[in-house]
Protein backbone atom coordinates (compact mmCIF):
# COMPACT_ATOMS: atom_id res chain seq x y z
CA UNK A 1 0.00 0.00 0.00
CA UNK A 2 2.72 2.52 0.81
CA UNK A 3 4.39 1.68 -2.24
CA UNK A 4 1.31 2.19 -4.20
CA UNK A 5 0.76 5.33 -2.73
CA UNK A 6 4.63 6.66 -3.20
CA UNK A 7 4.58 5.87 -7.02
CA UNK A 8 0.85 7.36 -7.42
CA UNK A 9 2.49 10.32 -5.67
CA UNK A 10 5.50 10.63 -8.62
CA UNK A 11 3.48 9.80 -10.87
CA UNK A 12 1.28 12.57 -9.89
CA UNK A 13 4.44 14.93 -9.48
CA UNK A 14 5.46 13.92 -12.72
CA UNK A 15 1.94 14.78 -14.55
CA UNK A 16 1.90 18.22 -12.91
CA UNK A 17 5.19 19.09 -13.91
CA UNK A 18 4.85 17.84 -17.70
CA UNK A 19 2.02 20.22 -17.76
CA UNK A 20 3.87 22.96 -16.81
CA UNK A 21 6.37 22.41 -19.26
CA UNK A 22 4.31 21.82 -22.29
CA UNK A 23 2.29 24.98 -21.27
CA UNK A 24 5.91 26.93 -21.25
CA UNK A 25 7.26 25.08 -24.54
CA UNK A 26 4.06 23.37 -26.60
CA UNK A 27 3.92 20.13 -27.29
CA UNK A 28 6.97 20.35 -29.58
CA UNK A 29 9.39 21.94 -27.90
CA UNK A 30 9.45 20.22 -24.48
CA UNK A 31 12.08 17.95 -23.32
CA UNK A 32 11.44 14.71 -21.20
CA UNK A 33 14.94 16.34 -19.11
CA UNK A 34 13.03 19.93 -18.94
CA UNK A 35 9.89 17.59 -17.33
CA UNK A 36 12.40 15.44 -15.61
CA UNK A 37 13.93 18.49 -14.05
CA UNK A 38 10.19 20.24 -13.24
CA UNK A 39 9.31 16.93 -11.08
CA UNK A 40 12.55 16.59 -9.25
CA UNK A 41 13.78 13.06 -10.49
CA UNK A 42 16.23 12.01 -13.19
CA UNK A 43 15.39 11.30 -16.37
CA UNK A 44 15.69 7.25 -16.11
CA UNK A 45 12.75 7.35 -13.02
CA UNK A 46 10.70 9.44 -15.65
CA UNK A 47 11.13 6.84 -18.55
CA UNK A 48 10.52 4.40 -15.69
CA UNK A 49 6.84 6.06 -15.69
CA UNK A 50 6.33 7.42 -18.76
CA UNK A 51 8.10 5.77 -22.18
CA UNK A 52 8.04 8.87 -24.17
CA UNK A 53 6.91 12.37 -24.42
CA UNK A 54 3.91 11.28 -26.25
CA UNK A 55 2.95 8.55 -23.88
CA UNK A 56 3.26 11.07 -21.79
CA UNK A 57 1.18 13.79 -23.13
CA UNK A 58 -1.50 11.19 -23.97
CA UNK A 59 -2.35 10.34 -20.18
CA UNK A 60 -2.68 13.89 -19.59
CA UNK A 61 -5.27 14.09 -22.62
CA UNK A 62 -6.68 11.45 -21.41
CA UNK A 63 -7.73 12.77 -17.89
CA UNK A 64 -8.54 16.07 -19.35
CA UNK A 65 -11.10 14.96 -22.10
CA UNK A 66 -12.81 13.25 -19.52
CA UNK A 67 -13.39 16.45 -17.44
CA UNK A 68 -13.48 19.19 -20.74
CA UNK A 69 -15.22 16.67 -23.61
CA UNK A 70 -18.51 15.88 -21.14
CA UNK A 71 -18.74 19.51 -20.31
CA UNK A 72 -19.22 20.67 -24.30
CA UNK A 73 -21.25 17.29 -24.50
CA UNK A 74 -23.81 19.32 -21.74
CA UNK A 75 -23.92 22.37 -23.77
CA UNK A 76 -25.15 21.08 -26.87
CA UNK A 77 -27.84 18.76 -25.03
CA UNK A 78 -28.34 20.89 -22.30
CA UNK A 79 -32.19 22.76 -23.11
CA UNK A 80 -30.83 26.14 -23.19
CA UNK A 81 -31.15 28.67 -26.22
CA UNK A 82 -29.31 28.13 -29.70
CA UNK A 83 -27.08 31.61 -28.65
CA UNK A 84 -26.78 30.89 -24.97
CA UNK A 85 -25.49 27.50 -26.34
CA UNK A 86 -23.33 29.11 -28.67
CA UNK A 87 -21.73 31.81 -26.01
CA UNK A 88 -21.42 28.86 -23.65
CA UNK A 89 -19.39 26.62 -26.08
CA UNK A 90 -17.29 29.59 -26.67
CA UNK A 91 -16.44 30.27 -23.51
CA UNK A 92 -15.79 26.72 -22.18
CA UNK A 93 -13.37 26.16 -25.04
CA UNK A 94 -11.53 29.70 -25.15
CA UNK A 95 -11.03 29.00 -21.22
CA UNK A 96 -9.75 25.38 -21.61
CA UNK A 97 -7.61 26.71 -24.32
CA UNK A 98 -5.95 29.30 -22.51
CA UNK A 99 -4.59 26.91 -19.59
CA UNK A 100 -3.68 24.19 -22.25
CA UNK A 101 -2.80 26.11 -25.31
CA UNK A 102 -0.62 22.75 -26.73
CA UNK A 103 -3.56 21.47 -26.97
CA UNK A 104 -4.78 22.33 -30.04
CA UNK A 105 -1.92 21.09 -32.40
CA UNK A 106 -2.26 17.79 -30.31
CA UNK A 107 -5.83 17.13 -31.53
CA UNK A 108 -5.36 18.41 -34.72
CA UNK A 109 -2.52 15.40 -35.49
CA UNK A 110 -4.55 12.84 -33.77
CA UNK A 111 -7.53 13.50 -35.52
CA UNK A 112 -5.79 13.94 -39.06
CA UNK A 113 -4.07 10.44 -37.73
CA UNK A 114 -6.44 8.24 -36.87
CA UNK A 115 -9.91 10.09 -36.27
CA UNK A 116 -12.05 6.88 -35.22
CA UNK A 117 -9.39 5.64 -32.28
CA UNK A 118 -9.43 9.81 -31.42
CA UNK A 119 -13.30 10.13 -31.01
CA UNK A 120 -13.83 7.51 -28.83
CA UNK A 121 -10.98 8.30 -26.56
CA UNK A 122 -12.51 11.61 -26.46
CA UNK A 123 -16.36 10.42 -25.90
CA UNK A 124 -15.74 6.64 -24.92
CA UNK A 125 -18.98 4.82 -26.37
CA UNK A 126 -21.49 8.29 -26.59
CA UNK A 127 -21.12 9.95 -29.95
CA UNK A 128 -20.94 13.25 -30.61
CA UNK A 129 -23.97 15.34 -29.45
CA UNK A 130 -23.93 16.61 -33.13
CA UNK A 131 -27.54 15.77 -34.46
CA UNK A 132 -29.09 17.88 -31.04
CA UNK A 133 -27.13 20.92 -32.46
CA UNK A 134 -28.18 20.38 -35.85
CA UNK A 135 -32.12 20.03 -34.98
CA UNK A 136 -31.76 22.92 -32.42
CA UNK A 137 -30.49 25.26 -35.25
CA UNK A 138 -33.12 23.94 -38.16
CA UNK A 139 -35.74 24.61 -35.35
CA UNK A 140 -34.57 28.50 -34.89
CA UNK A 141 -34.95 28.13 -38.44
CA UNK A 142 -38.69 27.59 -38.53
CA UNK A 143 -39.54 30.08 -36.00
CA UNK A 144 -37.62 32.69 -37.61
CA UNK A 145 -35.19 33.65 -34.80
CA UNK A 146 -32.50 33.38 -37.22
CA UNK A 147 -31.52 33.47 -40.89
CA UNK A 148 -32.05 30.18 -42.99
CA UNK A 149 -28.20 28.38 -42.22
CA UNK A 150 -26.38 25.19 -43.01
CA UNK A 151 -26.07 23.79 -39.45
CA UNK A 152 -22.97 22.37 -40.25
CA UNK A 153 -21.37 25.75 -41.77
CA UNK A 154 -22.78 26.87 -38.78
CA UNK A 155 -20.66 24.91 -36.79
CA UNK A 156 -17.88 24.42 -38.10
CA UNK A 157 -17.80 28.55 -38.24
CA UNK A 158 -17.89 28.32 -34.30
CA UNK A 159 -15.23 25.97 -33.91
CA UNK A 160 -13.00 27.56 -36.53
CA UNK A 161 -13.30 30.79 -34.74
CA UNK A 162 -12.59 29.55 -31.26
CA UNK A 163 -9.20 26.99 -32.56
CA UNK A 164 -7.61 29.24 -34.93
CA UNK A 165 -6.40 32.01 -32.74
CA UNK A 166 -4.65 28.89 -30.42
CA UNK A 167 -3.04 27.08 -33.85
CA UNK A 168 -1.72 30.70 -35.44
CA UNK A 169 -0.60 32.26 -31.87
CA UNK A 170 3.59 32.36 -32.21
CA UNK A 171 2.96 33.92 -36.00
CA UNK A 172 0.20 36.27 -34.75
CA UNK A 173 2.21 37.32 -31.39
CA UNK A 174 5.29 37.70 -34.37
CA UNK A 175 3.78 39.83 -37.16
CA UNK A 176 1.37 41.89 -34.72
CA UNK A 177 4.76 42.07 -32.14
CA UNK A 178 2.55 41.57 -29.07
CA UNK A 179 3.65 39.66 -26.06
CA UNK A 180 1.94 36.91 -23.91
CA UNK A 181 0.54 39.27 -21.62
CA UNK A 182 -1.53 41.60 -24.37
CA UNK A 183 -1.81 38.23 -26.26
CA UNK A 184 -3.39 36.59 -22.87
CA UNK A 185 -6.23 39.77 -22.97
CA UNK A 186 -7.04 39.71 -26.82
CA UNK A 187 -7.92 36.18 -25.84
CA UNK A 188 -10.35 37.00 -22.81
CA UNK A 189 -12.18 39.67 -25.02
CA UNK A 190 -12.99 37.12 -27.98
CA UNK A 191 -15.27 35.14 -25.88
CA UNK A 192 -17.61 37.92 -25.89
CA UNK A 193 -16.39 39.04 -29.64
CA UNK A 194 -16.51 35.77 -31.31
CA UNK A 195 -20.01 34.97 -29.54
CA UNK A 196 -21.24 38.18 -31.04
CA UNK A 197 -20.14 37.89 -33.95
CA UNK A 198 -21.53 34.57 -34.64
CA UNK A 199 -24.97 35.80 -33.41
CA UNK A 200 -25.31 38.70 -34.90
CA UNK A 201 -24.35 36.96 -38.43
CA UNK A 202 -27.32 34.40 -37.78
CA UNK A 203 -30.02 36.46 -35.81
CA UNK A 204 -33.11 37.86 -37.60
Amino acid sequence: MVKFRKEQNTEEKILSAAKKVFLKEGMAGARMQDIADEAGINKAMLHYYFRSKEKLFEKIFTELSQHFFPRLVRIFESDESLFRKIESFVGEYIDQMRQTPYLPIFVLNEVNRQPEAFIKKMMGDRKPPIKKFLVDVQAEVKKGIIKPVNPLQLLLNIISLCVFPFVARPMFQLVTNIDKTMFDKILEQRKAEVSKFIIDAIKK
